[in-house]
């Protein structure tokens, strides 16, 4: 059984780690190549990010795929960038993936063939508001076109801990980051996941699980929570990847 976490202890975890044992950097680089191995990705890829670390995630994805000979465009909403975030876009830039800004660039969007959703985390709560909305309803409008939808962490716009969302993209495959979060399970997240998966990059869980995922096909006991279909846990060995992308 896999530990589901709270937000709370998500964020313990995530920050015991940076402090102890991984720097946020390698964590972003592994996050990325999980979601980078856990999808085919076809060249004309979009990838939309925000300015903090899930859009961080998108940036180094962007990375991997130029560095496999993948064509792939970075569409940002924001000028503004966490630091990390910040890092793989200037790396992305040298590598030569186009950077541009979303607003302008809708209809570019919704043709493309994949789509890479990297606009908001699990930390996430509330309404969708202005580009953040706007985003969410063109990636949505390019899986009705017929794009494959991949999430980082957790689709954009859905609550970490209760899954509740007035709006969130509609996925074909969410790459959970770490560990599985209580909000994936729960509200309105069916309605949004299609398959789920969960890349293991080395955070060490700091406290106690929320519930556990029963095995696939499995019925759930006192403290778990069934396995939706196409559900996995995918691992990620650390000594496979470098320290930086």
């Amino acid at each position: 059984m896999q530990p589901i976490l709270s937000m709370e202890t998500m964020r313990a975890s995530d920050a015991w780690t940076i402090a102890n044992r991984v720097p946020g950097l390698t964590l972003m680089a592994r996050a990325a190549r999980g979601i980078f191995r856990a999808a085919d990705w076809p060249a004309g890829t979009a990838i939309v990010i925000g300015p903090g670390n899930n859009g961080g995630d998108g940036a180094a994805l962007a990375c991997l795929l130029a560095r496999a000979g993948i064509p792939c465009t970075i569409y940002r909403l924001s000028d503004k960038a966490s630091p990390d975030n910040a890092h793989y876009l200037a790396r992305a830039e040298t590598l030569g993936v186009p950077i541009l800004p979303f607003a302008g660039r809708e209809a570019d969007l919704a043709a493309a063939p994949a789509v890479a959703d990297c606009v908001l985390g699990t930390g996430f709560s509330g309404p969708l508001r202005g580009a953040a909305r706007q985003a969410v309803e063109w990636i949505n409008r390019a899986g009705e076109n017929g794009a494959f939808v991949v999430s980082a962490d957790i689709n954009s716009g859905l609550n970490g801990d209760t899954g509740a969302a007035d709006l969130a993209v509609v996925s074909d495959l969410t790459v959970s980051i770490g560990f599985y979060k209580t909000g994936l399970f729960r509200g309105d997240a069916p309605r949004y996941i299609r398959r789920l998966v969960n890349v293991d990059i080395g955070i060490e869980q700091q406290g106690q699980a929320a519930a556990f995922l029963a095995p696939p096909g499995a019925q759930p006991g006192p403290g778990q929570i069934a396995c939706p279909p196409g559900c996995r846990w995918d691992s990620l060995p650390a000594a496979d990847d470098p320290d930086d992308i």
